[in-house]
């Protein structure tokens, strides 16, 4: 499974290019798994940042279209 080191200066978007294709899924389906454990709890002082989901779904978008262009 994949871990974020904080003691790397590796930025999110690096380390979600770095995951394999399940490693991806994975982390993708950790981060909805506690972002609704958060809405759940009304965590107002945990800001919810979906830059993440941004990063990995535009991660999965380009790897899903390398797939079509190879023959």
């Amino acid at each position: 499974m994949a871990q974020f080191s904080p003691t790397e200066n590796v930025t999110l978007e690096d380390q979600i290019k770095s995951l394999a294709n399940e490693e991806l899924l994975d982390f993708w389906e950790e981060t909805q798994f506690l972002a609704k454990m958060l809405d759940q709890e009304n965590r107002e002082d945990i800001p919810y940042s979906p830059e993440y989901e941004r990063l990995i779904l535009q991660e999965l978008q380009l790897r899903s279209s390398m797939k079509t262009l190879d023959p």
